[in-house]
C-alpha cells in the first residue's frame, strides 16, 4: 500500500474518509494522509522513548552506580542534586526547558531525558546500595580488585535487568509526555507529524470529524499499553520488584 507524504496534501482532498481511493485513513482538513501522518508521527515517538531511555539510563545509572559504590562526599552531593530534581514536577521542568531552547524534537529529548536522568539514578543506588554489602562484591575489595572493575564486573551486570524493565516501562511515559508537549505546541511544530499535536488539530473540527482525534489518541492508547505489558512481562521473567 502507498503511502503518500506526511504533508504537501492538497485541499482539494481535505477531509477524505476512511477508504477512500489511495487514503486508508482518509485524510485531515488540509488534505493530508492521515495514515501516513500516523506512521511518522510514530517515528517520532519512538525515537524520542528510545533516545531518552538510552541518555537518561547511561547518565542516570552511571550516577547512581558510581557516587553509591564511593559513597562519601560524592554520594551526599550527588542525592542533594537529585533531591532538588525530584521535587519539581517533570512536565514542568520540560516545559521550562523546552521554553528555553525551543521548538523541535531534538530539544524535547534533552529536556525529557534530564527528567528521565533522575528515575534511573535513584532505581541504580538503591539496587548498588544492597548490591555492595554482598559478599562476593566484598570479597572483590578485599583482594585488591580495582574499584571500577568492581564496579563493572559485579554492579552493572546485576542491576542491568532492573534498569532495562524500567527502560520499557518509562519508554510509554515517554511517549505521552512527547504528545501531551506536541498538543500544547511546546514538541514538533506543525505541519511535521506527531500523535500529539494530530490530536490537537483534530479539536477543531472534533464535532463534525471526530476521527482525526479518535484514530490518533487510539494508536497512542494501545502503543502506551504494549510497551507497558512487554515491561511488565519482563519484570515477571526476570524476578525483578
Amino acid at each position: 500500500y502507498p503511502v503518500p507524504p506526511p504533508t504537501g496534501g492538497s485541499i482539494l482532498n481535505s477531509n477524505l474518509s476512511i477508504g477512500a481511493p489511495g487514503h486508508l485513513l482518509g485524510t485531515d482538513t488540509v488534505g493530508n494522509d492521515i495514515m501516513s501522518r500516523l506512521l511518522y508521527g510514530g517515528r517520532v515517538s519512538f525515537e524520542v522513548a528510545a533516545a531518552t531511555q538510552v541518555i537518561g539510563g547511561v547518565v542516570g545509572a552511571g550516577i547512581g552506580i558510581v557516587s553509591t559504590y564511593l559513597g562519601g562526599i560524592a554520594e551526599a552531593v550527588v542525592m542533594r542534586i537529585l533531591d532538588v530534581l525530584i521535587a519539581i514536577p517533570g512536565l514542568v521542568l520540560a516545559l521550562v526547558i523546552i521554553d528555553g531552547l525551543g521548538q523541535g524534537e531534538m530539544n524535547v529529548i534533552w529536556a525529557l531525558s534530564i527528567f528521565f536522568v533522575v528515575g534511573f539514578a535513584r532505581l541504580s543506588r538503591a539496587a548498588t546500595l544492597s548490591l555492595k554489602e554482598q559478599t562476593f562484591v566484598i570479597a572483590a575489595g578485599l583482594t585488591g580488585t580495582k574499584r571500577t572493575r568492581s564496579i563493572f564486573r559485579h554492579i552493572v551486570p546485576n542491576v542491568a535487568p532492573q534498569l532495562l524493565t524500567f527502560a520499557l516501562l518509562n519508554a510509554g511515559l515517554a511517549i505521552i509526555v512527547e504528545a501531551t508537549l506536541s498538543f500544547f505546541g511546546y514538541g514538533v511544530p506543525p505541519p511535521g507529524p506527531s500523535w500529539g499535536n494530530m490530536i490537537a488539530e483534530g479539536q477543531t473540527v472534533m464535532s463534525t470529524q471526530p476521527r482525526l482525534i479518535l484514530v490518533p489518541s487510539i494508536v497512542l492508547l494501545v502503543t502506551v499499553i504494549a510497551l507497558n505489558m512487554m515491561g511488565d512481562g519482563l519484570r515477571a521473567r526476570w524476578g525483578v520488584q
